[in-house]
């Protein structure tokens, strides 16, 4: 976070005074000079990245290659009718712009790749997977261990949801919790669960970015919205993982 920041405009003291209360104003200035990137404008990215522009994180980085389609709209809340067809990253910066214009946001309609990672995680504080599939996650997973960003994950499928957060150099990470990519399929999703794991997901990022409370860190937050259950799992680093391990790709390399 040592490089010069863009100018964004100060923070309006009682458009935060609630969230101030928590966090103070000190807490503020970190949100408003941290810069996001939000992997994924779909049900999950939708809310997040409207809790982060709400809370106030300077810069958000949407990044996502789909256009809008009807049947995204039972859990897609920024998008409407009439956005159908659109680019999902021009559809978001413009709402979340009107949400809050002392934000900078940029969106990137462009695939996560090998070749493009790097790029698109270049001057980031912080990764939020907002995603759908894991081909893409493991991509993000290893430039955060490679590059030493925080990183965020969040998934869900029909009542289901789960959240966890990977700090470099400190925990596990998505390699070690899932060895490789389920298969692509097409799954059932809830508008409602997609809330429930963004919102988690935009606390933590609070959290990250302030130093306040106990992250989900070597933990897993598993949300069972049909039994109204939620419980945390322990997760350990596999030492033989290829991303984080004790011969991992991220050990002794510092990019950024």
């Amino acid at each position: 976070m040592g490089e010069k920041r863009e100018k964004v405009n100060k923070p309006d003291d009682e458009r935060y005074n609630r969230q101030n209360l928590i966090i103070g104003s000190d807490g503020q200035e970190l949100l408003r000079q941290s810069r996001i990137l939000v992997a994924g404008v779909g049900g999950l990215g939708n809310v997040l990245a409207a809790y982060l522009v709400a809370a106030g994180f300077g810069y958000l980085r949407l990044v996502d290659y789909d256009r809008i389609e009807i049947s995204n709209l039972n859990r897609q809340v920024v998008f409407q009718e009439i956005d159908v067809g659109r680019e999902k990253t021009t559809v978001a910066k413009e709402r979340l712009s009107l949400l809050n214009s002392g934000i900078r946001i940029e969106g990137i309609n462009r695939t996560i790749t090998d070749e493009t990672v790097d790029e698109l995680v270049q001057g980031i504080d912080l990764i939020v997977d907002a995603l759908d599939n894991f081909s893409a996650r493991f991509i993000l997973n290893r430039a955060s261990f490679t590059h030493r960003i925080p990183f965020i994950h969040g998934a869900v499928r029909g009542f289901l949801g789960q959240a966890t957060t990977f700090i470099p150099d400190r925990t596990a990470c998505l390699q070690c919790l899932f060895a490789k990519s389920p298969p692509p399929e097409k799954f059932s999703i809830l508008g409602g669960t997609c809330g429930v794991i963004a919102s988690v997901q935009a606390t933590e990022a609070i959290k990250v970015v302030t130093g306040k409370g106990d992250l989900l860190a070597d933990r897993l937050f598993f949300w069972d919205g049909l039994n109204g259950e939620a419980t945390t799992i322990i997760m350990k680093r596999n030492p033989n993982c290829e991303v984080c391990g004790e011969h991992g790709l991220a050990q002794g390399k510092d990019l950024r």
